[in-house]
């Protein structure tokens, strides 16, 4: 097994509390096996092209196809093939090309490194609105993170605010009852913001720890769909007790490649995103569109995804996810 990245380091959680405890042996192998499917896009190719070729121009572009496959993005692909052409003199061979590729993509993620925690402050309520388009995984995201809080002793208040779709009301009040969560439904009310509104008001009722709000995601009516979002973000700022923490999530589905940022763009021109989770990044060989998130969105990865079971969602950390990639 080849490894190019030698030991691991850690990360400050910030000051805030960290939501889980350090990564285990057995969380870290899931990792692995989510990230393999774009290691071998990307990693695996690259290193099969070296061992074949010569570092000249064709090889270059060739390198730069392969990101690009890989969604790591048109002008995130550019700015790396554009640095090897300028240092190929020193990157003779696989070993410094993988070197550099990988301190490329960790110089991309690391700025990023704060901003990845996912804000929790002991002693105050914590919002989590949650937006992103139908079928991106939302309401599985909301289920598995409120099992997480409670798990972890917090109360927890999850609020329907996708009222155009019965089917995801029910499934949301399924994960809260499994979850052990207080769940806050539409009944007669059509409007999204009165649901939200409802939902604030019975955690501030009960001091809860955790508030999870869901959202539609109609996307074909975009319009309707960010003045709907624009509303809720009002109710919400108005609703909330004095020094709350409020985090803007958007769930994107990995699978979905350069789609998933054409998504990022809409919600950002509507919500105040403070960062992504990244779902059912098992199943996908573009998690290279990680990257792009960061370098060209300037939006940190909060979470990821990576498997079916309820325990199987990741703070995402910039350092393993390289080094997990990296792994061959």
């Amino acid at each position: 097994m080849f490894n190019w990245f030698g030991k691991k380091t850690t990360e400050s959680a910030g000051g805030t509390e960290t939501l889980t405890p350090p990564v285990e042996e057995s969380g870290l192998a899931s990792l692995r096996h989510a990230v393999s499917l774009t290691g071998k896009s990307i990693v695996g190719k690259i290193f099969g092209l070296l061992k074949e070729s010569e570092i000249d121009q064709d090889t270059i572009d060739e390198i730069e196809e392969i990101l690009i496959r890989a969604d790591v993005g048109l002008d995130t692909a550019s700015r790396i093939s554009e640095k090897i052409r300028q240092r190929k003199d020193e990157l003779g061979n696989s070993d410094q090309m993988m070197a550099f590729l990988r301190q490329e993509f960790l110089d991309i993620l690391t700025p990023f490194q704060q901003a990845n925690q996912l804000r929790f402050e002991p002693g105050k309520m914590n919002v989590y609105l949650v937006v992103g388009v139908n079928g991106a995984g939302k309401t599985t995201f909301i289920g598995k993170l409120a099992n997480r809080f409670i798990q972890q002793g917090k109360t927890v208040v999850i609020g329907a605010g996708d009222t155009f779709r019965a089917a995801a009301e029910e499934q949301l009040e399924v994960w809260a009852q499994r979850a052990g969560a207080t769940f806050v439904g539409a009944g007669n009310a059509k409007d999204p913001a009165a649901v939200i509104y409802d939902a604030l008001k019975q955690a501030r009722e009960a001091q809860a720890d955790v508030v999870l709000l869901d959202t539609a995601g109609r996307l074909q009516n975009k319009f309707n769909l960010m003045e709907e979002l624009r509303k809720i973000r009002k109710v919400i700022d108005q609703g909330m007790p004095e020094g709350a923490i409020l985090e803007s999530l958007l769930v994107l589905d990995a699978t979905t490649g350069q789609n998933a940022l054409k998504q990022a763009s809409v919600f950002k021109e509507t919500v105040d995103l403070s960062g992504v989770v990244l779902t059912k990044l098992d199943g996908s060989a573009k998690g290279g569109v990680i990257l792009t998130i960061a370098q060209e969105y300037q939006l940190p990865v909060k979470m990821v995804g990576v498997g079916e079971g309820i325990a199987d969602l990741k703070d995402f950390q910039a350092t393993e996810f390289i080094d997990a990639l990296f792994e061959k």
